[in-house]
């Protein structure tokens, strides 16, 4: 996977973020989301590789990038954090201004970043998510079933990591085929993403992530709302069609609220569009990008 692609890791402040770099042309960031790593784009980035020098990294806790214990007020997890380190880890790159592409917890790091660093973001792309706010604020008996884990992780440390932990696999395999099925994981990037979840700092982390969101996360969400603070980059949110997102959000609505410059559509697949349809999706990314 990622043939051709150079890898890398990025001292930023407190912590190391691992990546890989490919391509030449205008700088493009992809950041993955929970449970995975940055193999997510490993079936678009070499297309991509063609256009734009991309850069997939590892989110702060996720993969290979390092993972802090968390702090009591979960501000080493919270998306602002980790949007810094992705800034810095760009800089250090030589790319003070980027294309920007975030799915799931991704995308909430970019929505962060964009906000909090509106001066390197040319345009964004978020992948099957509302706002974070929006999705809480909008909580009904069909999301909350779906994503219990957003309340199941959230819980007080060490519970949810102590269950996981007994079973990371069986875990991660209820979690990522209940709505796509295993095939668009295998056979490469399945058994690279067990190995990294079966890391109990990993399993730390990555609740440590949902924790902040239900808490500093929001209270940021709402410091931008009372400012008045918008993403004012153009911004393109695509989600699947078979997924709760599509069922339970009007995405595109709820991205007019918080982004200034919104299109969108639902495409047809479930959750993770990078592995579901990895051709559709880097079509429109390049219609996007270069419009």
């Amino acid at each position: 996977m990622f043939e051709g692609f150079r890898r890398t890791r990025v001292f930023v402040g407190e912590v190391e973020i691992n990546l890989v770099v490919g391509g030449s042309g205008p700088p493009l960031l992809l950041l993955h989301g929970y449970p995975q790593t940055h193999l997510i784009w490993h079936k678009v980035a070499p297309r991509l590789a063609q256009t734009f020098t991309v850069v997939a990294s590892d989110l702060r806790g996720y993969g290979a990038s390092s993972k802090p214990a968390g702090l009591p007020d979960h501000s080493n997890y919270s998306k602002r954090a980790l949007a810094h380190d992705q800034v810095d880890v760009m800089r250090q790159l030589g790319f003070d201004r980027f294309l920007l592409c975030g799915h799931d917890r991704g995308g909430r790091v970019a929505h962060r970043l964009a906000i909090d660093h509106a001066a390197c973001v040319e345009k964004l792309v978020v992948l099957d998510i509302a706002p974070t706010k929006a999705m809480y604020e909008g909580t009904t008996r069909t999301f909350a079933q779906a994503y219990y884990h957003w309340f199941f992780l959230t819980q007080p440390a060490p519970y949810p990591e102590t269950l996981i932990g007994g079973a990371p696999e069986a875990f991660l395999h209820h979690h990522m085929t209940r709505f796509a099925g295993l095939e668009p994981f295998m056979p490469d990037a399945w058994p690279e993403y067990v190995r990294a979840f079966s890391d109990p700092a990993m399993i730390h982390a990555t609740c440590e992530d949902y924790r902040a969101a239900a808490s500093i996360d929001l209270e940021h969400d709402a410091a931008d709302i009372a400012a008045a603070r918008k993403v004012t980059c153009p911004l393109l949110a695509l989600w699947g069609g078979h997924g709760i997102v599509a069922r339970c959000f009007d995405a595109l609505a709820e991205w007019r609220r918080v982004a200034s410059n919104v299109r969108g559509r639902a495409l047809p697949c479930g959750h993770y569009l990078p592995e579901e349809i990895p051709d559709l999706l880097v079509d429109e990314l390049l219609g996007f990008f270069a419009d």
